[in-house]
């Protein structure tokens, strides 16, 4: 058993109250990413686990051990800082051994661990340089071998690609997953990029404000995301959010002159679509087109409905023009439906509304 749980977290400093009742648990070699905006708690979260700083309560177990209090060096685990963290005076060999060198390891041992961890992350050339040697990506290589070199069941990354370029970002996302998975450790890795946790993560858990927003599989915040916040946070474009409001049929968008989206409902509702899911048809919702951006293989459309913005994500160039009158549909079925004061999900059986009103066919590409 490697892994981790954390029960009841809270951390203060003054009257700021930085982590707020933060509770999760990690299977055995489990790839979990702690992921949310700048400020949410997420490094604090990693550094309490870590044993850089200690909880002002709560409780933390490694492998089944409460280690609450203990030390970091007491926890039997590893970490990858976002700086690396290298020493500048030494090789890539002596970067890597320096703790095992500390905890008086034994020299063959080194040498048997080092030859190992040089030969899965390729630095087996590279071992007599120095970090200022190294290319970004090279040196993010040498960080996470100093970690994996104390085989270690739980390694910990506070953000450790966010250095990098975006090619480089991809093939390192590639390689620690792959990594991972070969050595069957438990990882936690930080990180705001919610592609990232997307791609890499067996388990996101988004954090907010000190608070846990949503946990789950990755698929699950996309098809079924527990709040606005995490709809918008998740996706590429975010899930557009629009406001509903009473219409002659039921509620219809706020400010549209499109069919009705529900029958008339007693609480305040706000539809969330995935722009992938919206679509340009000969009937449907009435827009005007205000921006469009074109990546090649799709174009990213900002549609303008009454005061509000809706963005749709359609393969190829559609070949709109800003002030376009246009017709957008969806299917009922990727509706999405929140309370517009709390942000909360709302439950809403698409089917039943799709008897009465439907807010469009969708037209074939």
């Amino acid at each position: 058993m490697s892994g981790i749980r954390v029960e009841n977290l809270v951390k203060v400093w003054g009257a700021f109250r930085a982590l707020d009742d933060v509770s999760f648990e990690t299977g055995d070699s489990e790839f979990v990413a702690l992921l949310g905006p700048s400020g949410c708690g997420k490094s604090t979260t990693l550094r309490l686990i870590a044993g850089l700083e200690f909880a002002t309560s709560g409780r933390i177990s490694i492998a089944g051990r409460d280690v609450t209090g203990l030390a970091s060096s007491k926890r039997n685990l590893s970490m990858v800082f976002q700086s690396y963290a290298l020493f500048p005076h030494m090789t890539v060999a002596g970067n890597i051994v320096f703790g095992l060198s500390v905890r008086g390891v034994s020299k063959a041992e080194q040498r048997e661990r080092l030859a190992r961890v040089v030969d899965l992350l390729g630095l087996s050339q590279l071992l007599d340089r120095r970090p200022s040697e190294l290319s970004g990506g090279q040196q993010q290589r040498v960080a996470l071998g100093r970690a994996l070199i104390a085989e270690t069941p739980v390694c910990l990354l506070d953000e450790p690609l966010s250095n990098l370029d975006a090619q480089l970002r991809s093939e390192m996302r590639n390689e620690i997953r792959s990594l991972q998975q070969r050595l069957g450790i438990a990882m936690v890795f930080v990180t705001h990029d919610q592609t990232e946790a997307m791609s890499m993560a067996d388990r996101i858990i988004l954090m907010r404000a000190g608070k846990v927003e949503q946990s789950g599989l990755p698929h699950e915040f996309y098809e079924r995301p527990a709040t606005t916040f995490a709809a918008r946070f998740i996706g590429t474009p975010p899930m557009n959010v629009l406001d509903l409001a009473p219409g002659a049929d039921g509620l219809v968008i706020e400010g549209g002159a499109g069919p009705a989206v529900l029958p008339a409902g007693s609480i305040p509702l706000q539809l969330g679509l995935r722009p992938e899911q919206v679509t340009f048809a000969s009937a449907g919702q009435p827009a005007v087109v205000e921006t469009t951006e074109y990546f090649g293989a799709d174009t990213i459309t900002a549609c303008r409905i009454g005061r509000q913005r809706l963005m749709v994500r359609a393969p190829g160039r559609p070949g709109l023009k800003a002030g376009d009158a246009v017709h957008l549909a969806w299917e009922t079925s990727v509706q999405h439906f929140f309370h517009k004061e709390s942000g909360l999900r709302c439950e809403i059986d698409p089917a039943a509304p799709a008897k009465k009103t439907r807010v469009a066919e969708t037209t074939p590409q």
